[in-house]
């Protein structure tokens, strides 16, 4: 059999440190067995210790056909999906809860977590490799520079833990960034107490003015001169606020709209 070639297009980084590999595995939480979801395993270098761990239930889903043929030949007990992840209809496949886990393309990981996101209830927990800076943002609080948009989206239903730090000489290409590892466990918020569709455009609408002071940047939600801007609120940038401060705004936001 021959060796998978790392695709450009794709994204692909194939890790090659056993260590890494082993720490990643190690950090997904299992109770009893579990059903888990890899993503992209590529050369399987992960997928060796998941797959001899027995409360281990695993499944893997990758785009890349050299790579499926490459896995079906030396793990054949392996459940390999051939499918774009972003286009799973996940529930198709998994009746029950499952955990993720996985060395995520760097170019579309924001998309993965949105899609996470969209699927929240089903997926308890999510252990995966993605770029520094990425990571770093997701787990930032507010206040920091570094807080964004997905730092609000995603903790607002997932507590999330930046683990360590994997540097660029241990993939097969080496990428020009440095990658983190990071866990993201479901907290118990089932719903938001707001309109939740209006609580996302608030969020990505403050911050695509990150600069600016809330009534400023939402003035393309509400009208500029409405009386809601006399609220203190509205004096701070989105990066001051979290998660209970956006869902307060939102909640405003709505009132301010129904009385227009």
């Amino acid at each position: 059999m021959t060796q998978v070639r790392a695709k450009k297009h794709l994204g692909q980084h194939f890790l090659r440190d056993l260590e890494v590999a082993s720490r990643i595995a190690a950090s997904l939480p299992l109770d009893g067995r579990t059903s888990v979801l890899e993503i992209g395993p590529g050369t399987g270098v992960l997928t060796q210790f998941l797959i001899q761990n027995p409360d281990i239930d695993l499944t893997a889903v990758e785009l890349d056909s050299e790579s499926v043929a490459f896995l079906n030949h030396k793990y054949p007990q392996l459940k390999v999906i051939e499918a774009d992840f972003l286009k799973m209809d996940l529930k198709s496949f998994f009746s029950d809860k499952f955990s993720i886990i996985g060395n995520l393309p760097y170019n579309i990981s924001s998309q993965i977590f949105f899609k996470m996101l969209e699927n929240k209830d089903s997926i308890p927990c999510l252990v995966c490799m993605i770029q520094k800076e990425v990571a770093e943002r997701m787990a930032s609080k507010a206040g920091n520079k570094t807080y964004g948009i997905l730092s609000v989206l995603m903790q607002a239903f997932y507590s999330i833990e930046y683990l360590f730090t994997v540097h660029e000489h241990v993939f097969d290409p080496p990428p020009k960034v440095k990658s983190a590892v990071i866990r993201l466990t479901r907290n118990e918020v089932s719903k938001l107490n707001c309109n939740e569709i209006l609580f996302k455009t608030v969020v990505k609408t403050a911050f695509n003015q990150r600069r600016k002071q809330m009534r400023n940047s939402l003035k393309s939600l509400v009208d500029k001169n409405n009386p809601m801007y006399s609220d203190p609120i509205f004096d701070k940038r989105p990066e001051q606020l979290d998660v209970e401060a956006f869902i307060e705004l939102t909640n405003k936001i709505e009132a301010a709209l129904n009385n227009q």
